[in-house]
């Protein structure tokens, strides 16, 4: 595994770095095309009329000392300039440092022997990879007429850039590349930091993929990293409850069905023994009976609950008339409430409406109303009272039991939990856990108040259509 992450490791760190290689490539390239077009946009004219300024006291000052301006031109060209003159009959001199082509145009040398100007410089063609003031070329001077012993010449010039420049050159050209490589050593190092924190997260990743969810990373981080690492230390808590919840979920119904068909196979021995009084056999048989019907309200629960888990996308809803649906619920339990002699009290408006699937909600009804009426004691009584309140239908189960002590309060909607087994009547534990559940696929709430000695409240609160 560790081997495995030092790959991980080494490949997101080589694809950094090549990433930064590239990227530092690649801006030198655009760099390098952006200043090439400024210079054949705004540079370029401004350096041909510079050098046609500097070409024309060159011959001003040749043409002062006719008889030294073979000196004069050599010691220019010395200064940092090429220089080329030409009579246009054959007669052709060099000066300074020898130009790489010699491609003058004839039309030009000629157009300069007329009195005229060349400006080469200007002129030379815009091309990406090539700037202009370095080419040396013959054709890339700017060209004036010259008068030298009273016969007309051509003076053409240009920068000699090696003589000029050529110290300078050298020297940004190694800052140049000291720079990048200073650059990217840095970055290189710079990229073990980055890649640490998302190692230590795939090695978590590993470590949850494996079942273990006691996992620390640093989250002192402001910045993404730092929250990513801070929102996976909050799902791997919140995985570590999922699974704590599914352990005691599945122990949970282990116990609860174990219970029942323990009772059931120790009685059905009984009565298979043959030797039990009448008496003792009904009541053998009834407890079997009641067991069963345990068992099979337990299934029928534990598939409700697990086809909750799956109906929010695929919940049909529909205008329901709050007071017929509760009083349907009161129907159910008739009976029940005959036999314990419980008063049952409706305060719920006609026309309160609100949107939702009616079987679910008859579930919720029917479970909070045999609650109350499973732990109040006989002759007690029970009100349900309903209004409209900012939106919202809120709708209030009230009893006149023993009410229910604080510390339980928080664990009533949990799965499985009885806050009296010895007066559950039977129950699963799940009923109020499916209320919730079903509470809340209608965007609604549910919760209970209570004081000792004063009753039980449990309020549901869902959308007002």
């Amino acid at each position: 595994m560790k081997n495995r992450f030092a790959r991980l490791n080494r490949s997101l760190y080589i694809r950094v770095c090549l990433t930064t290689i590239l990227a530092v490539a690649v801006s030198a390239l655009l760099g390098f095309l952006v200043s090439n077009v400024y210079y054949h946009a705004s540079l370029k004219p401004y350096n041909d009329a510079k050098l046609t300024g500097i070409a024309y006291e060159i011959q001003r000052t040749a043409e002062l000392r006719p008889g030294d301006a073979d000196i004069y031109l050599a010691s220019a060209a010395a200064l940092g300039y090429e220089l080329y003159v030409t009579d246009g009959a054959g007669e052709e001199r060099f000066y300074g440092r020898d130009f790489r082509q010699r491609d003058l145009d004839e039309a030009a040398a000629r157009k300069v022997l007329d009195g005229g100007e060349y400006h080469g410089v200007a002129a030379f063609p815009n091309r990406p990879f090539i700037t202009g003031f370095f080419d040396n070329r013959l054709s890339n001077t700017v060209g004036v007429p010259l008068t030298i012993g009273g016969k007309p010449a051509a003076l053409f010039l240009r920068p000699d850039v090696i003589l000029q420049f050529g110290e300078l050159r050298s020297f940004f050209a190694m800052i140049g590349l000291l720079t990048v490589a200073f650059s990217i050593a840095i970055f290189l190092i710079a990229t073990r930091y980055l890649v640490k924190p998302i190692t230590r997260m795939t090695a978590a990743t590993q470590q949850i993929a494996d079942g273990r969810y006691g996992i620390e990373l640093p989250t002192r981080r402001q910045d993404e990293i730092g929250q990513l690492a801070g929102h996976f230390m909050t799902m791997s808590r919140s995985l570590s409850r999922a699974e704590q919840s599914r352990r005691e979920f599945v122990a949970n119904v282990s116990h609860e069905i174990q219970s029942p068909l323990t009772s059931i196979q120790g009685f059905a021995q009984e009565l298979a023994a043959g030797r039990l009084p009448d008496e003792e056999r009904v009541r053998y048989a009834g407890i079997i009976g009641e067991e069963s019907r345990r068992l099979s309200a337990l299934g029928r629960q534990l598939l409700l609950l697990s086809s909750l888990d799956r109906m929010e996308d695929g919940l049909v809803r529909s205008p329901l008339n709050l007071r017929a649906e509760i009083r349907r619920a009161a129907e159910v339990l008739d009976w029940q409430l005959d036999e314990k002699g419980i008063a049952l009290k409706l305060a719920v408006p006609d026309r309160l409406l609100v949107l939702g699937e009616a079987t679910l909600l008859d579930q919720v009804w029917i479970n909070l109303l045999s609650n109350a009426v499973k732990h109040i004691p006989e002759g007690r009584s029970i009100s349900v009272a309903a209004e409209a309140r900012d939106g919202w239908c809120e709708v209030r189960f009230a009893d006149t039991g023993d009410g229910i002590p604080p510390e339980k309060l928080p664990l009533l909607f949990e799965r499985f939990y009885r806050g009296d087994p010895a007066r559950s009547g039977g129950g699963t534990g799940l009923g109020l856990a499916i209320s919730r559940q079903i509470v809340q696929l209608h965007d609604g709430t549910i919760s209970a108040e209570s004081e000792p000695g004063q009753g039980s409240t449990f309020i549901v609160k869902l959308p007002r259509l």
